[in-house]
């Protein structure tokens, strides 16, 4: 028994190492004792302000915005060490730190008490205000350091700079940066502020109430006995988990810690291992209905309803998982691949009957966005939900403790997004300031020429370079700001344009070089971090053919069709992704010979573009392979058997 603990033990920190190495946001500090006490207690008082400001407080939005940042930068101070040195010291907080915290928090409580003064100056502020909003900026790049990292910080000291260099003065700048709803106190810091932060509170509790396990336990009962068992669980509870987690890397650590010993166990290579994981966790991203929070982030800035998100992101994920799972399926198929002990697999029934109650708190939030209600309000009762359902069954029901975790694990999961949305919110600020988003789409019209594919095609390469480490809430407002409109301007659809750069930021998460998400399954896998997000990419093909499909055809999102056109639209799309899937694994019943394999793409790229032509080109060849595939282990059955 002691033995087990001490392994269990093990692993746990063995994760959480996983996790630092990977992820800047789980860089915390190890605190103990009285110091760990004040810590949980400065984080649920946040949290509790949090509620205070959503149920009761009316204030003006930048004072808001302010009170939210400033409280966040001094606690993240506290919480996130300056360098790995000062992370290994135990129950540590230097005093340049504390100091740290309290001139980083004061810029902006200082904005909260003198708000009315300094609004009524408009452009002409004090040289003290100036070297406020200069002390601002700075400590908020600090902290972004600490808990994102460089990558986001580079773009954004790219466009201060830019700024300057269009003659603009640093009284403007530091104006447009700090006193304005245009910059650091933006629209991406009013979401975290008002609907993200209340999600990720949520998925806490849900953590709490143990649904993550309840994900994999159905996941299991659904395809556990299939071949390549293991690897259709990681799908299925990663698309789950990875819907509310709001983190590709802290979603694949989770998940992957238990999926991928049991994928390596049955056969399956160490990189397929954690390259499934990791994209099945950056898949859960755009998993409908909470898409890792930027649904409503996306409605703040596109205008269109939660609900109408929603539902459009529905067949491009169907589509995007099928595919992962098809070449799950291909490849167990090719390697001979079992699933799991029949006896090791609960049942799907009594599963549901036990513990589906679980589910209750998404349902409740689903329904109430679904009448119209605000997503603060949804989010608010579906936690409410969550700790009644908690309550239902003594192996979820939350006690004292962990509800003080869960609150406390809200509020400091809430801070890589909310410091990342504020540091976009520099990028958005000097674009608005220097009018560069227009001599972006200028240039990049000048490259592309005529041509609109050439133009998606940079317009994608720049999402993935863009969103490299940073993430996923950060990373949409980046590319909604930036390359959205890029996209809008060749008549697409505002939904298809935001959505094309939504996927593309996404997927960062597994494209090498960074491939965060990629790496962090490599290092449990004990895989090749290259070669695992090469994989991943390769699972993931139709994240980077699907945007395309529903910017030539917005069909597929739900825009300007019809129930029967969905449904066609549907089932020609799945064929579509098998035709793909065949062709990226080079297996259906037998090998693929190579020209079967080119086909087979083709007729799968054809398929996923909604046509009456392509679909019917795609149909026939498709058809016309699977047949002589058939054909071909016919033959090898009947020689078998003369053999006999």
């Amino acid at each position: 028994m002691f033995g087990s603990n001490k392994k269990k033990k093990i692993e746990e920190e063995s994760l959480e190492n996983i996790l630092k190495e990977v992820d800047k946001e789980s860089n915390v500090r190890v605190l103990t004792g009285f110091k760990k006490h004040l810590m949980t207690g400065l984080l649920v008082a946040f949290a509790l302000y949090v509620f205070w400001m959503t149920l009761l407080g009316n204030p003006p939005e930048q004072v808001r915005r302010a009170s939210f940042l400033g409280a966040l930068i001094f606690i993240g101070f506290l919480l996130y060490p300056m360098n790995r040195k000062d992370a290994q010291k135990e129950n540590v907080i230097p005093w340049y730190d504390w100091v740290l915290a309290f001139v980083g928090a004061a810029p902006f409580f200082y904005y909260v008490l003198f708000f009315e003064e300094i609004v009524g100056k408009a452009v002409n502020i004090s040289p003290l205000e100036v070297y406020m909003a200069i002390l601002g900026v700075l400590l908020l790049a600090e902290i972004c350091r600490r808990v994102v990292g460089f990558p986001i910080l580079v773009v954004a000291a790219g466009f201060i700079l830019y700024a300057f260099s269009q003659g603009h003065s640093v009284r403007r700048i530091a104006h447009q940066l700090f006193y304005t709803t245009d910059g650091i106190l933006g629209t991406p810091l009013g979401v975290a502020a008002t609907f993200i932060v209340l999600f990720i509170i949520l998925g806490s509790f849900l953590e709490k109430t143990g649904i993550g396990t309840f994900f994999v336990d159905m996941a299991n009962s659904i395809a556990g006995g299939a071949s390549g068992g293991p690897a259709k669980v990681a799908v299925i509870s990663s698309a789950l988990e990875g819907m509310y987690s709001g983190s590709s890397v802290a979603n694949t650590v989770g998940s992957g810690s238990v999926t991928i010993p049991i994928m390596k166990s049955i056969g399956y290579k160490s990189e397929f291992a954690a390259a499934v994981e990791a994209a099945a966790s950056t898949g859960g991203q755009i998993m409908p209905p909470i898409m890792g929070a930027a649904a409503f982030l996306m409605a703040e800035m596109t205008g269109i309803s939660y609900t109408t998100i929603a539902v459009a992101a529905i067949l491009p994920a169907l589509l995007y998982f099928t595919g992962i799972f098809m070449m799950i399926h291909l490849e167990a198929k090719k390697l001979g691949l079992k699933g799991l002990p029949k006896e090791s697999i609960p049942n799907f029934f009594k599963l549901i009957l036990k513990k589906g109650y679980l589910f209750l708190p998404i349902i409740t939030l689903v329904v109430l966005m679904g009448q119209g209600r605000t997503p603060a309000y949804s989010a608010i009762y579906a936690i409410l939900t969550a700790i009644i359902v908690s309550m239902f069954h003594k192996d979820t029901r939350l006690t004292p403790s962990s509800f003080i975790d869960a609150l406390a694990g809200g509020s400091r999961n809430t801070m890589g997004v909310a410091i990342a949305c504020a540091v976009a919110g520099i990028i958005v600020g000097m674009v608005t300031l220097t009018g560069l988003g227009q001599d972006l789409l200028n240039g990049l019209l000048v490259v592309a020429g005529t041509s609109k594919f050439l133009a998606l095609f940079l317009t994608m390469v720049s999402c993935i370079i863009l969103g490299m480490g940073v993430p996923t809430t950060a990373n949409y407002v980046i590319m909604a700001t930036i390359t959205a409109p890029i996209v809008v301007s060749m008549g697409v659809p505002v939904l298809a344009a935001h959505m094309f750069v939504f996927y593309f930021g996404i997927v960062a998460d597994i494209t090498p070089p960074v491939a965060l998400a990629a790496y962090a399954g490599s290092a449990i896998a004990k895989s090749d971090p290259f070669k695992t997000g090469v994989q991943a990419t390769r699972l993931a093909i139709t994240a980077f053919i699907i945007p395309y499909i529903f910017v030539y055809n917005p069909q597929m999102l739900f825009i300007e069709t019809n129930a029967l056109e969905v449904i066609a639209i549907t089932i020609t799309s799945l064929l579509g992704v098998y035709g793909l899937s065949a062709a990226m694994e080079g297996f259906i019943k037998t090998e693929l010979k190579v020209w079967e394999r080119l086909l087979m793409a083709a007729a799968g790229l054809l398929l996923i573009d909604p046509n009456l032509l392509t679909d019917t080109l795609g149909i026939l060849v498709i058809g016309g392979i699977l047949f002589q595939q058939t054909r071909g282990t016919d033959k090898e059955k009947k020689v078998v058997r003369e053999a006999i």
